[in-house]
């Protein structure tokens, strides 16, 4: 009986090594440089963050952090911040280890960027009685769009729009505020927080079609390119599992999707 015990012992441990893979203590140390994983995540992206009454945080980039320093096997500790563009800024001033954004050109320069987690519409919102139907009639003279600042669809705005305006405001909540208080023509947007306007302002609606597809995914600093590469195993192995739609679905997100699993390169 005790060397069954031994023998069953022996296979369950087995069985748990081969399915946690060995971290490489390169990547650790990079990731996790003081000792602990420091996260910083935008409270503002509510598809991917949540805040409870008295501050409880949630949301799948935070359910992503916590599972990441679970397999570091360090203490977590969350940085927030208020909008995607002053997480990205925070880059350069070593605040944080890893962070939860839109994977973009311009952060890129910055930011080593796992693969593809989640994939989310952008596209436009109109107040009632716009003349304008579809995406391509947004960009031409005389329209002014808000878009929250430095959010990853400011970015690709900023370089695809030709003849209208952009009018950037800090904070996806100050840009809904500023599109209503001076009554201007499109308001830039991830396509289920602008589903959720759309039920604030009587005759508003969503344009057909959309302007681009924001993925977001976990980043960590370029130059460390050991953390960078588990990111990137860790990001494909979490979407496979099932883990990362396990968290849509916990954290009831709507318009949410994970990515397809990366081409091997």
């Amino acid at each position: 009986m005790i060397r069954l015990a031994i023998i069953s012992i022996g296979l369950m441990l087995m069985t748990s090594c081969a399915s946690t893979p060995q971290i490489p203590p390169a990547a650790r140390a990079e990731l996790a440089p003081t000792g602990k994983l420091r996260a910083g995540i935008n409270f503002q992206n509510t598809l991917l963050t949540s805040l409870g009454p008295n501050g409880e945080q949630g949301g799948v980039a935070v359910d992503l952090v916590r599972e990441l320093a679970r397999r570091l096997g360090v203490p977590l500790e969350i940085i927030p911040y208020k909008s995607a563009g002053s997480a990205a800024d925070a880059v350069r001033t070593g605040a944080w280890d890893v962070s939860v954004l839109g994977d973009e050109p311009q952060r890129a320069q910055e930011i080593a960027f796992a693969t593809a987690l989640t994939e989310i519409e952008a596209t436009y919102l109109v107040p009632a009685g716009s003349k304008l139907r579809s995406v391509e009639e947004v960009d031409r003279p005389g329209v002014r769009i808000v878009v929250p600042a430095k959010s990853a669809y400011d970015l690709y705005l900023s370089r695809n729009i030709k003849q209208a305006q952009l009018v950037q405001i800090p904070g996806t909540a100050a840009a809904y505020k500023h599109f209503v208080a001076e009554k201007l023509p499109v308001l830039a947007g991830l396509k289920p927080a602008l589903l959720g306007y759309t039920e604030k302002m009587p005759g508003s609606r969503i344009l057909d079609g959309r302007f681009s597809v924001v993925r977001h995914t976990v980043g960590t600093v370029k130059g460390r390119d050991a953390g960078a590469a588990y990111l990137r195993e860790f990001v494909e192995d979490i979407k496979a599992s099932g883990l990362v739609a396990q968290w849509i679905e916990k954290n009831g997100v709507k318009g949410l999707s994970v990515a397809p699993k990366a081409e091997q390169k």
